[in-house]
């Protein structure tokens, strides 16, 4: 199988703009980084996480608030996903569409009947699932953030499930970002850097979700900076 990956990480500007990215993330990671950060650095992160993507399916509550049981469902949800994400690292090596069921189940539990939980609806969305993990399962030389960025967009544009595809997808990216070694300890806040964004964000995934190669084009130029801004909201950043 060719590298399926590549075409979309040598699009124009995308290289240096991932070049760029990656270099800050990996000086705040070095500089401030992982030989001191903590658990507590990570549960933060993942708290954050959990009220930023919350915050981007429409819910208002934030980290602190989560922290204390508080919130909706929506983001009990995101509070459940991002406890046992980090946890299916193994599962997603190995079969991602498991995973991705697993993620759906976690986020969507309470929202949705116990029998539609990691269970797709949509046949087509179904597909797109299977061949994108069959593209995560090969080897790639594309940059591990390009990855990332492009799994989010497919499983949130692939709708295979009645609800949560976005929460799931960004699930998937902060997972792929540990899984490609860019933050390994999960220190960064992925969803942060696009709840910060929320109408470039929506706009760029609209572009993605066109097919065309001018929207994925868009999405990778817009994830760049949103890896930026994820890096920035790192408790690491502030300590």
């Amino acid at each position: 199988m060719s590298d399926p990956f590549i075409a979309a990480a040598l699009l124009e500007g995308v290289p240096s703009a991932f070049a760029a990215t990656r270099d800050g993330i990996d000086s705040l990671l070095r500089d401030r980084g992982l030989r001191q950060s903590t658990p507590e650095d990570t549960a933060r992160s993942l708290l954050l996480g959990a009220a930023a993507t919350a915050s981007l399916d429409g819910s208002t509550y934030d980290a602190e608030t989560l922290a204390a049981g508080g919130g909706d469902e929506l983001a009990r949800g995101a509070v459940r996903l991002s406890t046992e994400l980090l946890g299916l690292l193994p599962v997603w090596n190995r079969s991602p569409v498991q995973a991705i069921a697993r993620m759906h189940a976690l986020a969507a539990a309470g929202s949705e009947p116990d029998e539609d939980l990691g269970r797709p609806v949509n046949p087509a969305g179904v597909a797109r699932l299977t061949a994108l993990a069959d593209m995560v399962g090969h080897e790639t030389l594309a940059p591990g953030l390009v990855v990332a960025a492009l799994v989010h967009a497919e499983i949130s544009a692939a709708g295979a499930f009645s609800s949560h595809n976005g929460m799931v997808g960004r699930a998937a990216e902060r997972l792929t970002l540990v899984s490609k070694g860019v933050d390994p300890a999960s220190v960064t806040v992925p969803e942060a850097g696009h709840a910060m964004q929320v109408g470039a964000y929506r706009s760029a995934l609209v572009g993605y979700a066109s097919g065309r190669v001018n929207g994925v084009h868009q999405w990778l130029l817009y994830s760049a900076q949103a890896f930026t801004r994820a890096a920035e909201a790192s408790p690491l950043a502030s300590s």
